[in-house]
């Protein structure tokens, strides 16, 4: 059983696939470009960590063995020795090829290769490696400890070899899996909550509804835990808009394409809990 991670990327996705590796007993190694990233990264889970042990679903020697086994650094070369390489960098092909290419040299010949994109076709991320078959798709959810699934994404020429190991590792973190046998942009979840949140987007531009009423008629209407509107706050409305626009370049379906409401938003710095403003205020939060 592989056991040793390295995950590209310490951000809020980054940060809990970390988290969720260590306490399955994997050794994390955590990379970020600067060591302010890492350190909010690992502020992060020791937070998480530190609700569950409150919460009693988590005793406190097994968060401090879990803490120890997480190291940090700004050295992509660091990524050497794992089995499983998981990227978790912004929803951007330029920045996620980058990284990819960087992996290419540096990781072992039988690492499984993953990417941690929401939208962005896997066959495009492999194909700048020398190793497509050894690239997967591993898309999981927001917040990682909590959510129960991943996405597993097939490129062009993922393996079924690579394919497996990426379900064992999702298994053994906690993760139940469903396969997305052809690497459409936006793959299957993201395609349905883009398409939903531009709609929402839509009736509440338009006055139809406020974005309060449109997330309650999803959580009451359709069993949704957080509505559309919640969800791209919680998410970020800039990292929604991107996976719109590369849904709507792959497509050129115009349900998928951002409407001038979002993008004023993100121009404007409105990007959801993380600026204190999104659909809704936030405060000090």
């Amino acid at each position: 059983m592989a056991k040793r991670l390295a995950v590209i990327g310490a951000g809020l996705m980054g940060s809990g696939i970390a988290q969720v590796a260590a306490q399955a007993g994997y050794d994390v190694t955590l990379r970020d470009i600067t060591d302010e990233s890492l350190a909010r990264g690992v502020k992060a889970i020791e937070k998480s960590y530190g609700r569950f042990v409150e919460k009693g679903r988590m005793a406190a020697d097994d968060r401090d063995a879990a803490l120890a086994r997480i190291t940090t650094t700004t050295d992509i070369e660091a990524a050497a020795e794992a089995d499983i390489v998981v990227e978790a960098v912004f929803e951007r092909l330029d920045v996620k090829t980058e990284v990819f290419q960087a992996l290419d040299k540096i990781a072992r010949q039988d690492a499984v290769l993953a990417t941690n994109t929401s939208a962005i076709p896997i066959t495009q991320i492999a194909a700048v490696t020398s190793r497509p078959e050894s690239v997967v798709g591993t898309h999981f959810f927001s917040p990682v400890p909590m959510m129960k699934l991943c996405e597993l994404v097939r490129g062009y020429k993922t393996s079924d070899e690579t394919l497996a190991a990426a379900r064992t590792f999702a298994e053994e973190v906690g993760k139940t899996c469903i396969v997305v046998n052809r690497d459409v942009a936006g793959f299957v979840t993201t395609r349905l909550i883009v398409a939903l949140s531009i709609e929402a987007a839509k009736l509440v531009e338009s006055g139809v509804a406020s974005a309060e009423g449109v997330d309650v008629a999803c959580r009451l209407g359709f069993g949704h835990a957080m509505g559309p509107l919640q969800t791209m706050d919680l998410t970020g409305v800039d990292i929604m808009v991107n996976a719109a626009r590369n849904i709507y370049t792959d497509t050129q379906d115009e349900k998928f394409h951002p409407t001038e409401g979002l993008l004023r938003m993100v121009t404007a710095g409105d990007l959801g809990r993380k600026t204190g403003q999104g659909w809704y205020p936030y405060g000090g939060e």
